[in-house]
């Protein structure tokens, strides 16, 4: 941000901040689009039952993300050189459009920079691959763009100033701690709550087993006597007309040998 920032031409300058404000549209809108091409992956895997497997790796990953922040494993930036590939393609569009002097160049500009190779855009993209939805892993990418926005425009500001604030060993681990704790809680919740679905399952079943045992006990004694004549009377009606057929056959078949 501050190198786009210093690269502003001179008889620019009064426009600087709807400059910088056009970056982050673009950067924002980059990771909106991101958001709604995972979530349809996303919708594609849990669809096959992955729904869990999505939390866990996304609880991992910030994890991993609050290791960076504090600085006491780096691996993150392994996950960069998965985009590197594509970045190859897409930073020579960014040449045409220096310098960059007017709004449109500067949403399209910043639109290129939100597919910048970073591994804290990657762990918060697979978070937001936990929503299943498309719409909704849109919002939530959304959401991560519009929350990295003030210190992102700070840095356009005063880069200078913000650095010294970030490098601040507290204040690196005190961000890092916040992210892994919510890291281990979305494991936590992913986990507790496939188990709370089966149990949840098993639970109805129960319930409705219950519900029918219940039902015969609970019917009236009138009822059931009421239920019993009626069956004894249809059998007795059964019994009598199958008896009246057979004398009916056995009078027939007499008469017919007594007469010649």
């Amino acid at each position: 941000m501050g190198a786009l920032t210093m690269a502003i031409p001179a008889d620019a300058r009064a426009r600087r901040w709807m400059i910088l404000v056009a970056y982050n549209l673009g950067r924002i809108t980059s990771y909106t689009i991101m958001g709604l091409l995972a979530g349809f992956l996303a919708k594609q895997f849990a669809a096959l039952g992955g729904g869990v497997i999505l939390r866990v790796l996304a609880g991992v990953l910030l994890i991993v993300m609050g290791l960076y922040l504090a600085d006491w494993w780096r691996g993150l930036t392994r996950l960069e050189t998965i985009g590197r590939y594509l970045w190859v393609y897409i930073q020579p569009l960014g040449k045409g459009l220096m310098p960059v002097n007017t709004v449109p160049k500067a949403l399209l500009l910043g639109a290129l920079w939100g597919w910048l190779p970073c591994g804290l855009v990657y762990a918060a993209l697979t978070t937001a691959m936990t929503q299943p939805v498309p719409i909704l892993a849109a919002s939530a990418m959304f959401a991560f763009g519009l929350g990295t926005l003030p210190a992102v425009l700070a840095a356009g500001v005063a880069a200078q100033q913000l650095a010294r604030i970030l490098q601040r060993r507290p204040v690196r681990v005190g961000m890092a701690l916040i992210i892994m704790a919510f890291g281990v809680w979305t494991i936590w919740g992913s986990l507790g709550h496939s188990h709370g679905h089966q149990h949840h399952g098993a639970t109805y079943e129960q319930n409705a087993d219950h519900h029918d045992h219940s039902a015969m006990h609970n019917t009236p004694t009138s009822t059931l006597e009421r239920q019993r004549t009626e069956i004894d009377t249809k059998l007795e009606d059964d019994k009598s007309a199958t008896s009246s057929s057979v004398e009916a056959a056995v009078g027939e078949h007499h008469h017919q040998h007594s007469n010649p």
